[in-house]
């Protein structure tokens, strides 16, 4: 989706009574704020509080259970895969991590590729091999330039491995190839994870500066910065836990009920299989005792008359 040149380039960003809930219970509920566009959003709080989940939804990567939010006058979810469109993703452990096997070079031209391939403009492909080139080269450079990131400065400058980089500029590398597709809105993770005092100031001076070149900024952090806008998510309250757990005590009550009438069930049905076995077995029995005894009669009765006619 191309931006109206006439808007903004970032996207405004709404969210009032938001909540997702995953199978564990709320991940988040009764999240509201109104960021303008260009603005830097700091989603703050302690491991577990649902921020991530907060940050994936705001994406349009994860779907609320409910409230209402819009990303650019695009409705969530109603409108997730739109929204997608005009988002990116920074870094975000166990979705879009980088490969440490893989080199600086290597990420940035896999994601030009990628970028070119899937959304860019059906003209575009039209063009001589040089002129794209050329043009993918010139993208490579304006998100190195806007992450900060100087290849030259590098241990092997391009051709660093991921695994041999600063945490610092593990950070830049993950935000120019997001910005390699030019997003109104870009979203990251654990921004200040991991940090020195000096490289998370540096961190949180990257992002501002991405913000007032226009495009929405939502940062996950334990600390938001002053000038940030900031969201805070609380740990999943008592009482949706203790009204989960009862739910979950209930189910497990009625199962085991259900589990052990059934067992009773099938225990009666072979007691009573093996009343009537005994029944039969009985009435067996006492047709052969009858049996032999009629049997014993008619012969002690042969013999008299045998007896008499001799």
């Amino acid at each position: 989706m191309e931006a109206n040149p006439e808007e903004p380039h970032g996207a405004a960003v709404v969210a009032d009574g938001f909540g997702l809930k995953g199978p564990r219970g709320w991940a988040f509920r009764e999240v509201g704020f109104r960021a303008e566009p260009g603005a830097l959003v700091a989603i703050e709080g302690p491991s577990g509080s649902g921020r991530t989940c907060l940050l994936l939804a705001l994406t349009g990567r994860m779907k609320p259970q409910e409230g209402h939010a819009e990303v650019a006058g695009l409705p969530l979810p109603r409108k997730m895969a739109a929204v997608r469109r005009i988002s990116a993703l920074g870094p975000v452990p166990g979705v879009s991590d980088l490969d440490p096997s893989l080199t600086v070079a290597e990420h940035l031209r896999e994601r030009a590729l990628l970028q070119r391939r899937y959304d860019g403009a059906v003209r575009a492909l039209l063009r001589p091999p040089a002129e794209r080139a050329a043009a993918t080269r010139a993208r490579i450079d304006a998100a190195l330039e806007a992450a900060g990131l100087d290849l030259d400065t590098l241990p092997k400058a391009e051709r660093t491995s991921v695994r041999d980089l600063e945490r610092l500029e593990a950070l830049r590398l993950s935000v120019a190839l997001a910005l390699i597709g030019r997003p109104r809105l870009l979203a990251l993770d654990d921004a200040d994870l991991k940090l020195s005092d000096a490289d998370r100031a540096e961190a949180w001076k990257l992002l501002r500066s991405i913000a007032d070149a226009g495009t929405t900024v939502l940062a996950v952090c334990s600390e938001a910065p002053e000038g940030a806008l900031k969201i805070t998510t609380a740990p999943r309250p008592a009482e949706d836990a203790v009204e989960d757990a009862t739910d979950d005590t209930t189910e497990d009550t009625a199962d085991t009920a259900d589990a052990e009438a059934a067992e009773a069930a099938d225990v009666t049905t072979v007691a009573t299989v093996t009343t009537v076995a005994e029944e039969d077995t009985a009435a067996d029995t006492a047709a052969e005792d009858a049996t032999d005894e009629d049997t014993t009669e008619e012969g002690e009765a042969d013999a008299i008359a045998e007896t008499g006619r001799a």
